[in-house]
């Protein structure tokens, strides 16, 4: 047994399509590591299958990329679910339900779930009930301890909140922040004053901005499907959280006498120093690219930012962060959770978070400037070092 050292084949891949709506779904199981794999489902127009592999080979890179020999929790294989329909579709829950109803095989035995893109855990919970699952993460529990004290454990978690918002929902985002004070702390940047530029206000983005600037920096910038919502002196970010749907979107009427309303893509091209895609795969392209005046893109999102984008702003000396180390928090969440590592504790889940994304970051970073490679290569490397012990000792099936 021996851990690939370029990418292969899923160890499943399949597409199903709705007989109500024509609708497609999409799985796939990158790899299985104790037979298990986890990634979350996401619903939007256009969703495909080769979205839905990357994000599950991506999957396998976040859970390798967390291992620590002696935790409790011990990293899964990688996997991803996709439905191709418009989550504000009138018959999108219908779909959602019937499509986890004909994954239900594979979510009993090896696909562990929960929200994306499009989706709320809640939402998730209550078709996965309805499709006659125990939980979209049940195919775990053979690998827990005390699997009644771990399911509580985590669902004492979810009930947390601090100042408005779910523990669950500020996980991801205390990582994606995390990521940007490491970068900022590496090059000798200070906090105070360095401005930030964010697409999307929804789980990640929303977190993220709390955080940010609850650490000193100027949120300026803010997209959601309506628009960009700009303020050249600072957004009132607690004021924008407070005002938005279930979808993310803002309120304009929240917004202070100095902000203004720009076209949706004007975020791309704020004068910032960091620009954090958070809201869809795939929105910083070639053709756009030179509009980002940035020195660092941090990847909140999963793949914001195209391949052939990277390498012209590499070329010109942006930084990007990749989506697999920087928005790998909220994964981890769950299953330092869920093993017992952490309690249901906020102070306690943002203190091991932080932990873990700074050294994460640190040895990226390291390495990449080591090698003379970009972060995403650097990222790469550090699994390829972690997989050969996981699949000795743990077993890794393609």
């Amino acid at each position: 047994m021996t851990a690939p050292s370029a990418p292969s084949a899923p160890f499943l891949s399949l597409t199903w399509t709705d007989a109500l709506t024509g609708r497609r779904g999409h799985l796939v199981i990158d790899r299985l590591v104790r037979g298990v794999a986890s990634g979350g489902l996401r619903m939007r127009e256009g969703c495909t299958l080769e979205e839905v592999t990357g994000l599950a080979r991506g999957m396998t890179m976040k859970e390798t990329l967390h291992y620590t020999p002696g935790a409790r929790y011990i990293p899964l294989g990688g996997a991803k679910g996709g439905i191709d329909c418009d989550p504000h579709d009138p018959e999108a829950y219908g779909v959602l339900t019937r499509y986890l109803r004909a994954m239900r095989p594979y979510i009993e035995q090896f696909w562990t779930t929960g929200e994306d893109l499009g989706l709320t855990q809640d939402l998730v919970d209550k078709a996965a009930a309805e499709a006659g699952l125990v939980s979209s993460v049940q195919a775990v529990y053979p690998l827990l301890d005390d699997e009644r004290a771990a399911r509580q454990r985590l669902a004492d978690a979810f009930a947390v909140s601090v100042d408005g918002i779910g523990l669950d929902e500020l996980a991801g985002g205390c990582g994606v922040a995390e990521a940007v004070l490491a970068a900022l702390d590496r090059d000798g940047t200070p906090y105070e004053g360095t401005r930030v530029a964010l697409q999307g206000l929804g789980t990640m983005g929303g977190a993220t901005a709390r955080f940010l600037a609850r650490a000193g920096l100027v949120i300026v910038a803010v997209a959601d499907a309506k628009g960009t919502v700009a303020d050249p002196d600072g957004l009132d970010v607690e004021a924008l959280l407070r005002g938005r749907d279930a979808f993310g979107a803002m309120d304009r009427g929240a917004l202070g006498p100095g902000a203004t309303e720009l076209p949706p893509e004007a975020w791309l091209s704020a004068d910032v120093d960091v620009l954090v895609p958070a809201a869809v795969s795939y929105c910083v392209t070639a053709a756009n690219q030179a509009q980002i005046r940035a020195r660092w893109v941090v990847e909140a999102a999963n793949m914001p930012v195209v391949p052939e984008a990277e390498a012209l702003l590499a070329a010109r000396g942006v930084t990007v962060l990749p989506d697999v180390v920087v928005n790998s928090g909220t994964n981890a969440w769950w299953w330092w959770t869920l093993f017992g590592d952490i309690g249901a504790d906020a102070d306690q889940a943002f203190a091991h978070i932080r932990g873990a994304m700074r050294a994460l970051i640190g040895r990226m970073l390291a390495r990449a400037a080591a090698d003379g490679t970009t972060p995403r290569a650097a990222a790469h490397a550090l699994v390829a070092d972690r997989l050969p012990e996981i699949a000795a000792r743990y077993g890794y099936h393609r």
